[in-house]
């Protein structure tokens, strides 16, 4: 479990996030949506630690994430594990030793350990024999895949994803929602996906949290989003499935 009590945090004058408190469930996807400038990508990066909030607090578990020092983080940091927007593969490193990259971090583990360990995290993801590719040789899909082989490399008890689904067609995105929903089922690990595509939503959406202008303004399952009188997420919705419709057109 991940929760945020009351957080805070403005650039200048204008805040970024007001006031937000969420609670992200163990073994199931929690997707953060809103559109662009609403707060998402900086709610999701203070969840992580890559920005302090000016106020409230971060808690993954029993321990208070952001009042911790930088060592005791990253001892939490050990357990979380992170997919970055476009994939975010080392260029210069195999696929191999992009999964391996972690376990060669964060453990001491033998050389044959970690090789059956990247080996086991790139066939759960059903990507196999492109161990001695580079990232310039896969397709989209085959990237987002190897990044997550190499997120739930550690056997994280956290998994962060952002807008995992960008660059990719409709039909690849849902290939790799389903992905990250088997995976958080079978490992039971708290999955936070932050987005904006509502096929996400439809597809994995556990639990979805609604920003708006910096501020929580509605949570609830990917069931209860389509019966909801919000109004600004209901224009959200609208919008965003009217822009694809004419993207397709």
């Amino acid at each position: 479990m991940i929760e945020v009590k009351n957080l805070f945090k403005s650039y200048e004058s204008d805040f970024v996030l007001n006031d937000v408190s969420a609670r992200f469930e163990k073994g199931k996807c929690n997707l953060i949506i809103g559109r662009s400038g609403s707060g998402k990508t900086v709610l999701l990066k203070s969840i992580v630690g890559l920005i302090e909030v000016d106020e409230g607090e971060i808690w993954y578990d029993h321990q208070k994430f952001s009042h911790l020092d930088t060592p005791s983080r990253q001892q939490i940091r050990k357990e979380m594990g992170v997919l970055f927007q476009g994939a975010a593969l080392f260029d210069s490193l195999t696929v191999e030793d992009n999964v391996l990259f972690p376990l060669d971090m964060f453990t001491s583990q033998t050389r044959n350990d970690k090789l059956d360990r990247a080996n086991f995290c790139l066939e759960r993801v059903k990507v196999t024999g492109s161990n001695g590719l580079y990232p310039a040789e896969l397709s989209g899909g085959m990237k987002k895949r190897v990044a997550i082989a190499r997120a739930i490399a550690l056997n994280p008890r956290y998994l962060l994803c952002d807008e995992p689904n960008s660059g990719l067609d409709p039909e690849t995105g849902i290939v790799i929602d389903n992905l990250i929903k088997e995976l958080t089922e079978e490992f039971q690990m708290t999955t936070i996906v932050n987005s904006h595509d509502m096929n996400s939503v439809l597809e994995i959406g556990d639990k979805v949290i609604f920003i708006y202008k910096g501020c929580k303004c509605w949570e609830g399952s990917r069931t209860e989003i389509l019966k909801t009188d919000n109004v600004a997420l209901n224009n959200f919705v609208f919008a965003t499935n009217m822009a694809k419709q004419i993207k397709r057109s």
